[in-house]
């Protein structure tokens, strides 16, 4: 099955890293019912079909952001003839999109620039790696607007990435954080040069994507099940998902390699 979207690019090169682009730059890439909705349909498909693609990369088009959340025409306007039941349906809408990204097989990689809140903001957090510009600012915008903080798995994912406290400031005012502030609080992995954060998320993805897809699948795997047990249950997990990995030809390849004395070429599968 093809993938194609109509409202986002989407682009896979040979070295099998798909660049996923949010394309509405006259509105900082705001989110549509639709964008939500295609997005959300490609992670689910991500997660077991395509095994062509090894790792994604997730940005925004134009100068001024890489995505201001929710579009007010677009959405708010059309959420206050909801009555209860409609509004359910778009939250939980909206809540799948961040699982199917965090449950997607290969790895993302978050190219963040400019201004980057609300939805946008809980989007970079799913991905697994985030690499930004000197100008990004990262708010969750949610009580400038009346609603709670804790939305779309926000309040699940903050505080796991950058502590309680730190998350329950950003996640009660709203406040944008900048870049430098961003990597210092772990919000961020990497403050790129400027004008290179794209260069440097597709660098990054690419080295992913050369490297062992099944385990870095497992690895994944292991992340989000390991954040709801015990430590004696984590490591007996991670002793089976190990000794799984050790039965895929990935792993025989890295050690013929190393003997070798050559790179190793990763199956993937």
């Amino acid at each position: 099955m093809s993938i194609e979207p109509e409202s986002f690019r989407w682009e896979l090169d040979a070295d099998g890293v798909a660049t996923v682009t949010l394309d509405r730059p006259d509105r900082i890439n705001a989110l549509t019912f639709q964008v939500y909705g295609e997005l959300r349909d490609l992670f689910r498909t991500l997660k077991e079909g395509h095994p062509e693609v090894r790792a994604v990369v997730l940005r925004g088009e134009g100068p001024r952001g890489f995505c201001s959340g929710g579009d007010v025409e677009d959405i708010i306007g059309e959420l206050f003839s909801r009555d209860m039941r409609g509004l359910l349906e778009f939250t939980r809408m909206t809540g799948a999109l961040i699982h199917a990204i965090r449950a997607s097989r290969p790895p993302v990689v978050a190219a963040l620039h400019g201004v980057c809140c609300g939805a946008g903001a809980v989007i970079a957090l799913a991905c697994d790696v985030r690499i930004v510009a000197p100008d990004t600012r990262i708010a969750y915008l949610f009580p400038k607007v009346g609603l709670s903080g804790a939305d779309m798995g926000a309040s699940w994912l903050l505080p796991r990435t950058i502590g309680f406290g730190r998350a329950s400031q950003l996640l009660l005012t709203g406040e944008f954080v900048k870049a430098e502030r961003a990597e210092q609080i772990g919000l961020v992995n990497r403050v790129a040069e400027e004008g290179k954060v794209f260069e440097e998320a597709h660098a990054f993805a690419r080295a992913l994507a050369i490297g062992p897809a099944f385990a870095h699948a497992m690895t994944k795997r292991m992340l989000e099940y390991e954040a709801h047990v015990d430590f004696t249950t984590g490591i007996e997990a991670e002793a089976q998902a190990q000794a799984i990995c050790m039965q895929h030809p990935d792993f025989r390849e890295a050690y013929d390699a190393w003997v070798e004395k050559r790179d190793p070429k990763f199956e993937g599968r």
